[in-house]
């Protein structure tokens, strides 16, 4: 029997698949080992391991899908290809490849590249169909992208992998789609944020479906916000299933629910129509005009943008605050530096250091004779700009009386990087690039998940939600004006 669990943001439907895993086996007595529960990241299949109280060890298919597949073809990490070997080939190629964060470290189905041929190779591969096709489906710019170089591009990759002898995440999917066998009967199997799927994983989701007696999907169409990296939540919508929406927010108060109406009622596209009820608390929701509004010294923050390149203007101004903050790619004071810090200052009030600590100090003042009348600022020589900047902020950190031990209380991130996430406070950035103006204009698909892309920033808001302009003079903001 399949299940399915509709439902906007804060309504429970992790709770709910966790809930029923946990009735499996109290009531039915169900083994661990043969519950599968399958969700959009490597982070949210270990909270949902938590979560369950049961030995972690036993949840041995609580994983992403990748990860599934992974264990299935007795694979081992040196099988798989890591961000070291695409700009090994990004040289052999004359072509530059950057990454959005380093993505194997939370398994989502789709690597983060920022070279947009990647993008695409990427894209056909999840949508299950010919590149060129791909390629045809929108109109580049040709000194952007061109189909000869695409072509390329991808020739030479499968060339690389096939010499190496590396596989890439999607293609550990593909090759566990063609052989079923290694795939272990369930008795139960739940696949959280479902309307993120590709095809590629809807094709491995039909064949989990003939390996399981009962299966319980949860997801919202509302928050699907992959489709750039080639999901599919039409299928998540038509799946035939026995469907419960919830309709009760947990975590949206009234204030952010009227804001998120402006972004959900854009939608012209397929979807589920369903309405929710937020808690009974009004919360806050303003525009502000620049940061300086809000006092980020005190209590939790999550600012979020659309873009990397407006989060690292807002870095900048952090920064330049003295304000402690973490992202989905760092820590913002380097680590090294502020370890090092420490144990010459524990040197300077008498403390006897072990040889590591030694070490960790030498690296930044050399084999120079310390002087315990010398503070860390004067001692430290940082010929690295970057290292400069570090030791000049740390200073406007000590002066803030930051506890830089602690888990920062303000954490950064794109708003696709952020998709599961809350926060008490939230402050969104609402520029738009005119990339993203043109898409939206060009095609009504690409405006549908722009609004859902948005949603999913507004309702990331437990309490009060702040929006500002980093350019307060432009229109490009979302929503248009």
């Amino acid at each position: 029997m399949l299940y399915k669990y509709y439902g906007p943001p804060g309504t429970g439907k992790t709770h709910r698949l966790i809930t029923r895993a946990r009735a499996y086996v109290r009531k039915y007595n169900i083994p661990l080992n043969r519950i599968g529960y399958f969700a959009f990241t490597k982070k949210a299949a270990d909270e949902a391991k938590g979560r369950m109280p049961f030995e972690n060890k036993k949840l041995r298919y609580f994983k992403t899908l990748h990860s599934l597949a992974f264990e299935c073809l007795n694979m081992i990490q040196e099988d798989v290809m890591q961000p070291y070997h695409y700009e090994e080939l990004g040289k052999e190629l004359n072509l530059q490849v950057k990454f959005y964060d380093r993505y194997n470290k939370d398994e989502s189905f789709y690597l983060g590249f920022e070279n947009p041929y990647f993008q695409i190779i990427q894209r056909a591969f999840n949508k299950c169909i010919n590149l060129k096709d791909e390629f045809n489906l929108e109109e580049y710019d040709p000194k952007d992208v061109n189909w000869i170089t695409l072509d390329h591009i991808n020739k030479n990759l499968i060339h690389y992998k096939d010499k190496k002898e590396k596989f890439e995440f999607n293609d550990m999917i593909h090759m566990l789609i063609n052989k079923p066998e290694k795939i272990p009967e369930f008795d139960v199997i739940f696949i959280d944020e479902a309307q993120d799927l590709s095809p590629l994983q809807w094709k491995l989701f039909d064949i989990l479906k003939t390996k399981t007696k009962d299966m319980y999907l949860a997801g919202d169409d509302d928050q699907a916000i992959f489709a750039w990296a080639g999901a599919d939540v039409s299928r998540f919508i038509k799946e035939p299933a026995k469907e419960k929406v919830l309709i009760y927010s947990k975590r949206i108060s009234k204030t952010v629910q009227e804001q998120s109406k402006i972004a959900i009622g854009n939608i012209s596209g397929v979807k589920k129509n369903k309405k929710y009820y937020p808690r009974n608390y009004q919360g806050v929701c303003e525009e502000i005009y620049n940061l300086d509004e809000i006092d980020l010294t005190k209590g939790k923050w999550l600012i979020l943008a659309r873009t990397v390149s407006k989060l690292l203007k807002i870095e900048e101004i952090l920064i330049e605050k003295g304000l402690y903050y973490e992202s989905t790619r760092r820590k913002s004071i380097k680590v090294s530096l502020y370890k090092a810090i420490k144990n010459y200052e524990r040197w300077r009030k008498g403390e006897e250091l072990i040889e590591e600590q030694i070490k960790d100090i030498k690296e930044y003042t050399g084999n120079v004779v310390w002087n315990k009348n010398e503070n860390w600022f004067d001692a430290f020589v940082l010929a690295d700009k970057d290292e400069q900047e570090q030791k000049e902020y740390l200073v406007r950190l000590f002066e803030n009386k930051e506890d830089l031990d602690k888990e920062a209380r303000i954490w950064i991130s794109t708003i696709h990087a952020i998709k599961g996430g809350e926060q008490d406070n939230v402050i969104l950035c609402t520029d738009l690039g005119d990339k993203i103006i043109k898409a939206m204009n060009q095609s009504s698909d690409k405006a549908d998940e722009e609004h859902r892309v948005w949603y999913v920033a507004y309702t990331r808001a437990r309490n009060n939600l702040y929006t500002f302009k980093l350019k307060n003079k432009t229109r490009k903001a979302y929503p248009i004006t």
